[in-house]
C-alpha cells in the first residue's frame, strides 16, 4: 500500500477553506472574537506569513498522521515494520491484503474516523487548554468543533482517495 502524499497535502490545504467558513464573521468568527477578546482590527495585526505558514506545517503534520488513524490496512502494514518490509513479509500480511486491501477505504469510512479521532482527541486536547485558561464554553465548543469538522474532512481525503 502506497502513502498518499497528494491526499496528505489536499487534507493539510483543507484547513484554510474550513478555517475560512468556520471563523467567518457570519458562522463562528464573531463569537470566537469576542470570547477571545479580539478586535477586528487586532486580528489583523499578526504576521500572516508567519500565522498561515505555521499553520499549513502544522495542519500537515495533522494530515500526515491522519492515514494511521483512518486506514485499517496501516495497522497491518505497521505489524511488519513499514512499507519497506513488504518484500519480506510473511505469507499471512500478503494473503490478508490480498483479501483486505481496500476494505472500508471509502470516504465515508474515513469520515467516520477522522470524526472519532476529531472527538477522542482534539475535544480533550482543546478543552483541557480552556480550563486551564479559564476560557468560556463557546470559545472551547467552537475550538473543538472547528478540529472535528478538520479532522472528519481530513480522515475522509485521506482515506478515500486511493
Amino acid at each position: 500500500m502506497e502513502f498518499n502524499f497528494l491526499a496528505v497535502l489536499v487534507a493539510a490545504l483543507s484547513s484554510f477553506v474550513v478555517g475560512f467558513i468556520w471563523y467567518n464573521p457570519k458562522v463562528f468568527g464573531t463569537i470566537w472574537m469576542r470570547e477571545v477578546g479580539f478586535t477586528q482590527e487586532q486580528s489583523g495585526k499578526g504576521n500572516m506569513y508567519k500565522i498561515f505558514g505555521l499553520t499549513f506545517v502544522y495542519s500537515f503534520m495533522v494530515a500526515f498522521m491522519m492515514p494511521a488513524l483512518v486506514i485499517h490496512q496501516m495497522g497491518a502494514l505497521s505489524m511488519i515494520g513499514g512499507p519497506t518490509f513488504v518484500e519480506t513479509a510473511k505469507p499471512s500480511y500478503l494473503a490478508f491484503m490480498a483479501d483486505y486491501g481496500d476494505a472500508f477505504r471509502t470516504f465515508k469510512h474515513g469520515a467516520l474516523h477522522g470524526f472519532i479521532s476529531g472527538v477522542f482527541l482534539a475535544l480533550p486536547i482543546v478543552s483541557i487548554n480552556g480550563l486551564f485558561e479559564q476560557k468560556s464554553w463557546k470559545y472551547m465548543a467552537i475550538q473543538a468543533g472547528y478540529w472535528i469538522v478538520l479532522m472528519t474532512i481530513m480522515g475522509s481525503i485521506v482515506c478515500g482517495w486511493k
